[in-house]
């Protein structure tokens, strides 16, 4: 389930620039303080997807250092119904400056099963290097690198208006001791009914490195709201063994009117 969560989160992080360039210094016009979104993850071994579980996103302002922040936090449960099986409550929280949404440090607390371990990652943009509190040393970057959470809530500022069919953006982020450079690509607009309603949607494909979880390539769907808040409303996968479908099914405190639902069901 860790792998499948870090997963979920990675679609997130491949957002659209009108040009083959990186993302790099966003300006915050999407979110606010107090945001929530909820999404139900399904699993599809048999042609029938089950309720594997759930993951809530929130934002809060904050200080880190004396300086003006904001701190997201992304929570990853297994279905209770299913915690027999295995168990996972998995947090990760990222602290990024205000203005850049560049992170100045991230933690992630893994509880799966018998496996249980926190990290604390320190970014410093300035020499392009991050520390890390589960191995020695120091490790290089590069420009603008971000954890998964942080770009995230950067890649939400990027501006479609001008996005072509195919049009890519790279972009650097740091998980488990190593630098992954990655891209995905603009596939469009669309609408499509979820089980929040129907939308008004943006098509995106990001790629996936070759794994135990994913077989790599362009396969994975991410699909998220044509307006100003630009969230992701559905994400779909396949695995090696089976797929994945990941549903927003609420929200609070968004900082726009949610104008790209034409019909809630």
């Amino acid at each position: 389930m860790h792998a499948l969560f870090v997963y979920f989160l990675l679609p997130f992080i491949h957002f659209l620039s009108p040009s083959d360039s990186g993302l790099c210094n966003q300006t915050n016009t999407s979110f606010n303080a107090g945001e929530k979104i909820h999404y139900t993850i399904y699993y599809n071994v048999v042609g029938m997807y089950v309720n594997a579980g759930n993951a809530d996103f929130v934002t809060q302002s904050s200080s880190f250092n004396g300086t003006s922040t904001y701190t997201f936090t992304a929570t990853g449960n297994s279905n209770r119904r299913y915690d027999w099986i295995f168990k996972v409550r998995d947090k990760y929280e990222s602290i990024v400056d205000s203005k850049t949404l560049l992170p100045y440090q991230f933690v992630r607390q893994i509880n799966e099963g018998s496996f249980h371990q926190t990290e604390s990652i320190s970014f410093n943009q300035q020499t392009k290097t991050v520390t890390t509190s589960t191995a020695p040393g120091v490790f290089a970057t590069g420009d603008c690198t971000y954890d998964v959470i942080s770009a995230i809530y950067a890649a939400r500022n990027i501006n479609f208006a001008s996005s072509k069919i195919n049009d890519k953006i790279n972009l650097n982020f740091f998980l488990d001791k190593s630098l992954y450079p990655s891209y995905f690509k603009y596939l469009g607009r669309y609408q499509m009914t979820t089980q929040y309603g129907k939308f008004n949607v943006i098509k995106l494909a990001p790629l996936l490195v070759k794994g135990t979880v994913f077989n790599g390539g362009e396969k994975m769907v991410v699909w998220v709201t044509d307006d100003a808040n630009h969230i992701p409303v559905r994400i779909e996968t396949p695995l090696v063994v089976g797929s994945i479908k990941v549903d927003m099914v609420s929200f609070e405190n968004l900082r726009y009117p949610l104008s790209s639902l034409i019909e809630k069901s």
